[in-house]
């Protein structure tokens, strides 16, 4: 299975707002890479990771 694909599986999982066991905040964190990792993105994987980010700084009050 790609980077890619278990990233994207990855950050759907963790984009509902409720689950099985809490809502969103409780069940995520922010999602953080080394200057590497984030040189190796996609775009599609980039604009994914900062959807998600940016979904816990609305919902969570998360700060970068």
């Amino acid at each position: 299975m790609g980077k890619g694909l278990i990233i994207a599986a990855f950050v759907a999982a963790l984009s509902g707002c409720t689950t099985a066991r809490g809502g969103f905040c409780a069940v995520s964190s922010p999602l953080r890479l080394s200057g590497r990792a984030v040189d190796a993105l996609s775009d599609e994987e980039a604009r994914a990771l900062l959807a998600h980010n940016r979904k816990g700084e609305k919902l969570c009050g998360w700060r970068p």
